[in-house]
């Protein structure tokens, strides 16, 4: 069965990427056609990309991402873009990610577009082929005094299409690895 892992994309204090995360995760759960895991940057602790020292978490890391065979990326739009951390967890490791699928949930004032579309060019720089399906989040209607996630019911559809497309590629991708 295949292993997707579903990758909060923010370390900030006052994060709401473990609430849409797990979202994800409870719609995913009751699908059946892969097994599903939060995969938190958080818990990594990873240190930016050349600082000496932190061996052992960017191992953790890397052991983390060859276990899954496919993504969701769940990223908040910072300045225009993905988070910081984001970024530089992307950049840590680089054989773990070629040939493995990914979708992308993402959120902010406009729903986060323009982070997911920059993180499309990073994904296929890294040889990830990412999904069509790209379920927004708007930081006005789908969170209560911003912080609250209380998703509207319209994005079900999303994210299931979202993820039978990342199982679709997943599977057709497992064979190159």
């Amino acid at each position: 069965m295949l292993r997707i892992g579903i990758i909060l994309g923010s370390t900030r204090p006052g994060r709401v990427s473990p609430q849409v995360g797990q979202w994800v995760k409870e719609i995913a759960d009751k699908r059946n056609d892969a097994e599903y895991e939060i995969i938190d940057l958080a818990e990594f602790k990873l240190p930016f990309l050349g600082e000496p020292g932190g061996e052992e978490q960017i191992k953790a890391w890397s052991d983390a991402l060859n276990g899954v065979d496919g993504f969701v990326f769940v990223t908040p739009e910072y300045n225009h873009s993905i988070s910081g951390v984001l970024k530089n967890a992307i950049d840590l490791a680089r054989d773990e990610w070629a040939n493995k699928a990914a979708g992308i949930v993402s959120y902010g004032s406009t729903g986060g577009a323009r982070a997911a579309e920059h993180l499309r060019g990073i994904l296929g720089e890294i040889q990830i082929a990412d999904v069509r399906t790209h379920p927004t989040l708007s930081l006005f209607t789908d969170f209560e005094n911003f912080s609250t996630f209380k998703p509207a019911d319209l994005h079900l559809a999303n994210i299931n299409l979202m993820l039978d497309q990342v199982v679709a590629w997943s599977t057709a991708l497992k064979t190159l690895r």
